[in-house]
C-alpha cells in the first residue's frame, strides 16, 4: 500500500492548476499518494494551527508562527510582481484615511492582512470575512472597504468598486524585492527522504502543468469561483511563475525579508532559522 499524505489547498486557479498533475497521477509520484483538502486559504492557516494536514498551502504570515512545526518546500509558492492584494471600496479614500474605516479581511493570518498592517498600523476596525464575499459586503454597504485577494482583483472594477491600495506595490517600493504571499509547506516531523520525494513531486506537478496548461482545466474551472476562462488564465499567470517552479536565491531572499520586517515589527514571532527543505 502506498503512504497516503493529506494535502491542503485553496479552490483558486493558481493552486488547482499546479495540484492537478500530482493529485491524480498524471506524474510520477514515487510511490507516494495524496489525500487532498480544498479550502480557502484562512482556512488552511487555521488547520494548521491545529495539527492539519501533512501537506498544506499556507499564507507566508501564518507560517511565521508554523515553522516549528512545517518547513517550506522549493516548489509551489506565490511571489511575484505586481500581483498584491488589494484593498478596495466604493468611494476614493486616501492612504492616511484608512485607518478610520471598517475593512473586511480575507483572514487574520493572511499575508493580505499583515500588508495591511504594515501599510495602516491604527486601522484596527477588521472583521474577517470568506474572501469571495468580500466584494459584496462592501457593495452593500456593511464595510467601508474591503481587502481583496486572488481573482477579485480582476473583478472589483466591473462591479463598481475603487482601489485604494495595491499592497503589491506598496510592497515593492518598500522592499525591493517580489512579494511573498504563501507557499507549500510539509511537516517536519515527516521522514526527511518523504519530505524530499514530496518536493520533487510538486516540481514535476508544476513543470507538468507549463508544459500542458489546459491538462487540468476542467479540474480548475470546477473548482475556480470565477467561472470566466480568461479571467482564469490571468490569475494562473500572475500568481504562478519561476518562483513556483523553484523559489531560488531570490526568492528566498524576499521571504527573509518579509519575515525580518514581520519580526522588526512585532507583528511574528522569532522563526526557525531552516526554514527552507534543504
Amino acid at each position: 500500500m502506498p503512504l497516503t499524505l493529506s494535502l491542503g489547498f485553496s479552490p483558486c486557479p493558481n493552486d488547482t492548476f499546479i495540484f492537478d498533475a500530482m493529485v491524480h497521477g498524471k506524474v510520477d509520484t514515487e510511490g507516494l499518494a495524496f489525500d487532498p483538502f480544498i479550502a480557502g486559504v484562512e482556512e488552511l492557516n487555521q488547520r494548521a494551527f491545529n495539527k492539519g494536514p501533512d501537506i498544506t498551502k499556507l499564507s507566508f504570515h501564518a507560517y511565521a508562527y508554523l515553522t516549528d512545526d512545517y518547513v517550506l518546500l522549493n516548489s509551489g509558492s506565490a511571489l511575484g510582481s505586481n500581483c498584491g492584494p488589494l484593498l478596495v471600496a466604493k468611494k476614493d479614500y486616501a492612504l492616511e484615511e484608512v485607518e478610520n474605516l471598517k475593512i473586511a479581511i480575507p483572514g487574520k493570518y493572511t499575508t493580505a492582512n499583515f500588508l495591511l498592517s504594515l501599510a495602516a498600523p491604527k486601522a484596527h476596525d477588521r472583521t474577517e470575512a470568506l474572501f469571495s464575499e468580500i466584494e459584496d459586503r462592501v457593495l452593500s454597504g456593511e464595510f467601508d472597504a474591503g481587502l481583496i485577494i486572488h481573482e477579485n482583483r480582476f473583478t472589483y472594477q466591473a462591479k463598481g468598486l475603487k482601489k485604494i491600495v495595491d499592497f503589491g506595490e506598496y510592497w515593492e517600493s518598500r522592499a525591493g524585492c517580489p512579494i511573498p504571499l504563501g507557499g507549500i509547506v510539509i511537516k517536519r516531523d515527516l521522514p526527511g527522504a518523504v519530505k524530499k520525494k514530496v518536493d520533487r513531486i510538486l516540481r514535476r506537478s508544476v513543470e507538468h502543468a507549463f508544459l500542458r496548461p489546459e491538462s487540468g482545466m476542467d479540474f480548475i474551472k470546477s473548482h475556480a469561483q470565477e467561472m470566466d476562462i480568461d479571467v482564469i488564465r490571468r490569475h494562473i499567470g500572475l500568481y504562478v511563475n519561476e518562483y513556483t517552479r523553484d523559489l531560488g536565491v531570490k526568492g528566498r531572499a524576499a521571504i527573509e525579508t518579509l519575515f525580518q520586517i514581520a519580526r522588526d515589527l512585532g507583528v511574528t514571532p522569532k522563526v526557525h532559522k531552516d526554514l527552507f527543505l534543504s
